[in-house]
């Protein structure tokens, strides 16, 4: 059997989390107060997914970058992935606070969208 211990992050209390795990599965999790910690725990060791936030260039803007992130959660085995898919993309100017920067990003079905709004020159 095997044990893992996490620290919580679906509230701001961090409860710590025990895990028990055999043959990939959950049988024992303890430490949380509340359901969010139960499900935060479940999904952290047996699909962990996260948002990935970067920047992306910006052509013909006032300025050069804007920041973006995923949609939702996307596989966390995808980030390298998805970081270098974005080195590669340039949006021209204006830019706005959710356009899609890159469509289903690296296969996950999740966009990738600005967080901020550039104008143009």
């Amino acid at each position: 059997m095997e044990t893992r211990e996490l620290t919580c992050i679906g509230c701001p209390l961090g409860c710590s989390l025990t895990i028990k795990m055999e043959n990939g599965e959950v049988v024992e999790l303890t430490g949380n107060t509340c359901p969010r910690g139960d499900a935060y725990g479940r999904k952290e060791v047996t699909n962990p997914t996260r948002i990935v936030t970067s920047t992306v260039r910006v052509s013909g803007g006032v300025s050069a970058m804007v920041s973006c992130k995923t949609e939702s959660d996307i596989p966390k085995g995808k980030i390298f992935d998805i970081t270098e898919a974005l080195k590669l993309v340039d949006v021209p100017a204006p830019v706005h606070i959710g356009d899609v920067v890159l469509a289903d990003v690296c296969g996950t079905g999740v966009n990738v969208i600005a967080t901020k709004d550039i104008a143009a020159k």
